[in-house]
């Protein structure tokens, strides 16, 4: 069974801020860590409404079910963040990231949105737990950009997902299996901006308590510069019955069930050959039939040539591509007409989503958008492409 062995939290404003918008939440088993932006204290306002949802958070309701209720709690929070910066002009836009942990009888249940960063250090190894939720980070993951490019992309800045931009959010959650001696890192992106994650593996496998080996990060992003607050939170963990979990190797066991294949052939080739018969003079009711049949043929062949009709407007317009957004607010390539059917009958098709926000456009590439006037392909890609890497159409 886990325990919290030892812990430390502390933020700092930086050498270059004169205000502090990270905040944090410690009531173990639960940390929280939000780092906040929009200007004008709004920042501040949104990490710390952040915070205040988890601190009013269920620890009982947690527990039953650490990731549902961690995401539950962190939507909860963008509707209030959202909801404030639609009721106040001076904080519109503001947003924050969120990165929680719940250490659990034996798992740790991980939450996260934006680039604030979760780490676990295990015999000596440093593992991240989480993905940043940032322009340069998805496009290196896509293999777009190399992690030279993205140390001097104009908008390394830019993070894709927070709490309190938009209505809804899509919150990242995981579990892994705790064991004895873990050390967890919960940190803002002003430690890992100013820090490679080698001096921060260096720092964390140095001797000394938790808070000595805390207050050594902090004075480390500060001597690099200390652009951005700073906030570490450091958990250390261990097995009550103080003997080391072994993790096994689990697998995944699925099943897929193929509907089987009937054939006709064998049992037909069995049958004796019908005989023919005399053939007999029509009817009336024949005759009738028969009309019925032509009739019925005609239909069929009208219907078929409005479905050739169909299919060929169909095909049409799968050539022709426009660039929008999606619910999200991200630049978004579509394939198709950007019109909609009665019955709201999509006459698109999404094809690629793009790291780039709306809002962190230029009016003139806003614009372009705006206008989703019809593409081919590559020109739709080649478009979204010089967003992504900062320059405009």
């Amino acid at each position: 069974m886990l325990a919290i062995a030892e812990q430390f939290a502390a933020s700092d404003t930086g050498r270059q801020r004169r205000a502090n918008e990270d905040a944090m939440f410690v009531r173990a088993p639960l940390f929280v860590v939000a780092d906040g932006m929009g200007g004008a204290q709004a920042g501040e306002v949104a990490s710390g409404v952040a915070v205040d949802e988890f601190r009013e958070a269920s620890t009982s309701e947690i527990a039953a079910d650490p990731e549902t209720a961690l995401a539950a709690t962190a939507s909860a929070a963008n509707a209030r963040i959202h909801d404030l910066a639609e009721q106040n002009p001076d904080q519109a836009g503001m947003g924050t990231t969120l990165t929680a942990a719940y250490v659990g009888e034996e798992n740790v249940a991980i939450a996260h949105v934006g680039d604030s960063r979760a780490y676990c250090l295990r015999d000596g190894e440093l593992m991240k737990l989480t993905d940043d939720h940032s322009l340069v980070d998805e496009l290196m993951r896509e293999g777009r950009l190399t992690p030279e490019e993205a140390q001097e992309h104009p908008q390394r800045s830019v993070i894709t997902r927070a709490l309190g931009p938009y209505s809804d959010v899509e919150i990242d959650t995981r579990s892994f299996h705790g064991r004895d001696g873990d050390l967890l890192l919960l940190c803002s992106d002003g430690l890992t901006s100013m820090l490679d994650e080698s001096v921060i593996h260096s720092i964390l496998r140095g001797h000394g308590t938790l808070p000595e080996l805390g207050r050594r990060l902090i004075a480390a992003a500060n001597e690099a510069g200390g652009r951005d607050n700073i906030t570490v939170l450091l958990v250390r963990l261990r097995e009550l019955d103080a003997r080391l979990a072994v993790e096994g190797p689990t697998s995944e066991v699925t099943s897929e069930m193929a509907a089987p294949v009937i054939t006709a052939g064998a049992a037909d080739a069995a049958r004796p050959p019908k005989r023919l018969q005399p053939r007999q003079p029509r009817s009336a009711e024949a005759r009738a039939g028969r009309r019925r049949r032509r009739v019925r043929s005609a239909a069929i062949v009208a219907g078929g040539l409005a479905v050739a009709v169909l299919i060929a407007g169909y095909l049409a317009i799968q050539s022709i591509y426009f660039v929008g957004t999606n619910d999200q607010g991200l630049v978004t390539i579509y394939q198709g007409l950007p019109y909609r059917l009665p019955a709201d009958i999509p006459l698109f098709s999404r094809v690629y989503v793009s790291g780039v926000p709306y809002v962190a456009l230029g009016p003139q590439s806003r614009a372009a958008v705006d206008n989703q006037h019809g593409r081919s392909e590559n020109n739709a890609r080649e478009f979204v492409r010089s967003l992504e890497l900062g320059r405009s159409e």
